[in-house]
């Protein structure tokens, strides 16, 4: 683990002089009053972040070994495995398996949202794909950081076991209306339960349920038109009823948790929408788990909202890929390491 160089740099000629340091001051204020206000050039950010299935081995490790403000989200996480061996090396091949990658992908999430607001760059709104909507709420103020990764650790834990003996099957349908693939779902609900668990952008589903039933699905998308169908290797029925019990784990857990108010808004999974009046964030994050993730409304409503500038925290460029399906117009970065970092900060002075 040495090799990562975990050690905060020692940068000769750092120090430079002092009408130097208050104009990066100035520079991030300047940055953080034109994300807030959308002053100036009138730019409105909103933040995107990753979820499960983006994750790889080595994520976060340059990021760690350059930022302090990035290091404290894993030097102050508790979990009961080492988040930086398995997140910045991952020798035993463990980053895939649920319990493991959801605590490294929002440990990583959370470092990067600390990072960017360090530099001044902060979003007027936030989103997250599945798994990437507590690190949104983070963003928000909802969670102090140790409690989003422990968080993404239980919710991991209920999610796989959830899974175990399941004999289930998840399935990408490209090049088919949403209609049409709900209609296949309900012709093939003879044979189990199946439902479209994601609504990731035009022409990208993903079916979710019991094997024979996904199966089936699949096969009648292909007759009503579909290009590909395309099964995934995943280890769990995700966001369809089987994880009912990952979602009974979570309404007790949160229990014990403290949520604060959002200090800006985030469009949740489950409703392609901001939080209505009457419901908690909680409600919300139980419905997420079990039910439909709605990205594709999701970033809509995000540009509805006014947004002009997204920011994709990864790893990966996966939902800035859904962006460019949905509105190829607005302009986007996706961040996952320190160059990217420099660039987004370089571009958004």
């Amino acid at each position: 683990m040495e090799r990562l160089c975990w050690k905060p740099h020692s940068k000769t000629g750092s120090k430079g002089p002092k009408t130097h340091i208050t104009s990066e001051k100035q520079k991030a204020q300047k940055r953080q009053l034109l994300c807030v206000t959308g002053d100036t050039e009138k730019m409105k950010l909103g933040f995107l972040y990753a979820g499960q299935g983006s994750q790889h081995a080595g994520m976060g490790g340059d990021l760690y070994a350059e930022y302090p403000v990035f290091r404290a989200a894993f030097d102050q996480a508790e979990t009961d495995f080492d988040l930086k061996k398995v997140c910045f090396e991952d020798p035993e091949g463990l980053i895939n398996q649920t319990r493991y990658t959801q605590p490294c992908m929002v440990a990583f999430a959370v470092g990067m949202t600390d990072l960017l607001k360090e530099k001044g760059i902060v979003p007027s709104v936030a989103a997250g794909l599945s798994l990437g909507e507590y690190s949104a709420l983070y963003a928000a103020g909802v969670f102090e950081r140790k409690t989003a990764v422990e968080l993404a650790a239980f919710r991991g834990n209920a999610m796989q076991k959830a899974a175990e003996g399941t004999d289930s099957a998840m399935v990408a349908v490209l090049g088919l209306e949403r209609e049409a693939l709900q209609e296949a779902c309900g012709e093939a609900s003879a044979l189990g339960t199946v439902v479209i668990a994601n609504y990731n952008c035009p022409g990208q589903l993903v079916l979710g349920g019991q094997k024979d039933a996904v199966e089936k699905a699949a096969a009648l998308a292909k007759e009503k038109g579909a290009r590909r169908c395309m099964p995934l290797k995943v280890s769990g029925p995700f966001h369809t009823p089987y994880m009912t019990p990952a979602g009974d784990a979570l309404k007790e857990y949160f229990q014990t948790v403290e949520f604060q108010e959002m200090k800006l808004p985030v469009i949740f999974n489950c409703l392609g929408d901001v939080k209505p009046e009457g419901t908690t964030i909680q409600e919300l994050l139980v419905r997420q788990v079990q039910s439909s993730v709605y990205m594709e409304d999701s970033i809509r409503k995000m540009l509805e909202m006014g947004v002009d500038v997204i920011v994709e925290i990864g790893p990966g460029k996966a939902l800035s890929g859904f962006l460019k399906r949905i509105d190829p117009s607005v302009r986007s970065y996706s961040v996952e390491t320190v160059q990217d970092v420099e660039k987004l900060t370089e571009e958004l002075m």
